[in-house]
């Protein structure tokens, strides 16, 4: 069964850091590029970082470039994202997305909530 399963997610003070893990089952991440998403209250998910399938290449949304680090360990089938400097209009609820765009192959993971509040 292909599975991502997300965790780490919970409350933390504004400041502090969460490090969100996405542990892939049923399939190899090494082919795909892996995104994490994010989606807050009300609002739209979002692409907010993204890593290519080898780790050689990331990219960020400006609302968290500089605070945020993707990485991906593959011999673990696992991403991550650490996150660092929280706000709370970091509260959201946190996704993470394989994609093999050359044989239009997509998985999503089930999301967890992190809430920054004091």
């Amino acid at each position: 069964q292909v599975q991502l399963v997300e965790s780490g997610g919970g409350l933390v003070q504004p400041g502090g850091s969460l490090r969100l893990s996405c542990a892939a089952s049923g399939f190899t991440i090494s082919s795909y590029a892996m995104r994490w998403y994010r989606q807050a209250p009300g609002k739209e998910r979002e692409l907010i970082a993204a890593i290519t399938s080898g780790g050689g290449f990331t990219n960020y949304a400006d609302s968290v470039k500089g605070r945020f680090t993707i990485s991906r360990d593959n011999a673990e089938n696992t991403v991550y994202l650490q996150m660092n400097t929280l706000k709370p209009e970091d509260t959201a609820v946190y996704y993470c997305k394989a994609v093999w765009v050359a044989v239009r192959r997509e998985y999503w993971g089930q999301g967890t909530q992190v809430t920054v509040s004091s």
